[in-house]
């Protein structure tokens, strides 16, 4: 088959989020199954810059990438990509495709690729990767988006695929016909994690004794991932366990200098370590050195970086709200309501039990294999795809 995959972000740009990991980690599988990829994204890199546009596309691991120019890379980063030339490239090209999987749901890039895929009759796939649910910020807006333009994206999918039962029930609240709905989990490529770095790399690099117990948080640096009640969770338990180190990992999503003044202000700063975004060895080498990894975020539709987290074979912490809680608690980490006292003695329950943190490290290995391999999920997607094909 030919497929288009439509997503406002692709690596390298990794700072804007889990779902174009996924767009790539999907699209390389589908590749090597045989498929023609092709990927309409912007030219978003980070806050500060962008990728050069071409008419020539680029190509990643055989997926062919174009790449079309933002209006302002400002409103980019604040989750307003604009692209225009994306909808004119689907105008001139849609019909050279099978199917259309959309990656995202509420950007001028869906609603193009919505209009044309409708206009020409090609199916399309819509993954809203948990994007669905109105709340934090810009809330009258999602909600006009939703009246004017996303209910009908949901409605003419011939299919939608939900992360989790949870992300399922939330289609079906917004309209969507229960038959429609594919419940897909998200993955890892497994033969990133075959070869491990040996422990002690990452706390060599950073000046970490042994002796102190690692508490990682990994991921972007944003005020809805719950890293303010990690924080006081963090400050209530360091006067009991005098070595742990609080040690954050990701990009600056516009939280960073709030987050570094609250952990002042708690008198935490000597305890706490920001390393800025890690990639590849470096971010494996943080993975297999933490004792515990945390997820803090009150409501978490997914939760990529737990799996990663797991296929080294570092135990987890969530909030109950996580997608995937239900996997975890009890069996490869555990699962605690958004509060600092329950996340404070998970994390101290957590370190204080060695042969409890050893079981669902091992637990975690297994549960990775089998659940969350690209090759079977990208099965599941192919399953999907010929199924709009169909009918």
């Amino acid at each position: 088959m030919n497929i288009l995959q439509v997503i406002s972000s692709f690596p390298p740009a990794y700072a804007y989020g889990g779902a174009l990991k996924v767009a790539y980690e999907l699209s390389k599988q589908l590749v090597r199954n045989g498929h023609g990829i092709t990927v309409y994204t912007t030219d978003v890199y980070n806050a500060n810059s962008r990728f050069k546009c071409s008419e020539n596309p680029t190509y990643i691991d055989g997926i062919k990438v174009h790449r079309f120019r933002n209006i302002s890379n400002k409103l980019a980063h604040n989750n307003l990509p604009i692209a225009p030339a994306t909808a004119r490239a689907l105008k001139r090209n849609i019909t050279d495709f099978d199917v259309v999987h959309i990656h995202e749901y509420r950007s001028l890039q869906a609603m193009a690729a919505h209009h044309y895929a409708r206009k020409r009759g090609i199916p399309y796939v819509l993954q809203a990767h948990g994007s669905l649910p109105r709340i934090m910020a810009k809330q009258r807006l999602k909600n006009l988006y939703d009246s004017l333009w996303g209910y009908r994206l949901l409605k003419d999918a011939s299919k939608v695929i939900a992360l989790t039962e949870t992300e399922a029930v939330q289609c079906k609240s917004m309209g969507v016909n229960g038959d429609k709905i594919g419940i897909v989990p998200n993955g890892i490529d497994l033969s990133e994690f075959e070869n491990l770095p040996k422990r002690g790399e990452f706390r060599k690099k950073w000046r970490i004794n042994d002796g102190q117990k690692i508490i990682l948080y990994l991921g972007r640096i944003h005020k809805i991932k719950g890293l303010d009640l990690l924080a006081k969770a963090f400050a209530g338990l360091s006067k009991k366990l005098a070595e742990a180190r609080l040690v954050i990992v990701g990009p600056d999503d516009g939280y960073l200098s709030s987050l570094k003044k609250l952990i002042a202000d708690l008198e935490i700063g000597d305890k706490a370590l920001f390393t800025g975004p890690l990639y590849g060895q470096e971010k494996l080498e943080a993975y297999v050195d933490a004792d515990v990894h945390v997820s803090p975020r009150a409501w978490e539709p997914f939760g990529l970086t737990l799996i990663e987290s797991c296929a080294c074979g570092t135990p987890v912490i969530c909030s109950k709200g996580c997608g995937i809680a239900d996997l975890i608690d009890g069996k490869v980490g555990l699962a605690v309501p958004y509060d600092k006292d329950q996340l404070s003695n998970a994390i101290m329950r957590m370190l204080g039990n060695d042969k409890m943190t050893r079981e669902f490290g091992e637990n975690g290995k297994l549960l990775v294999r089998e659940q969350f391999n690209w090759s079977k999920i990208a099965e599941q997607v192919e399953n999907t795809y010929e199924e709009c094909r169909i009918g």
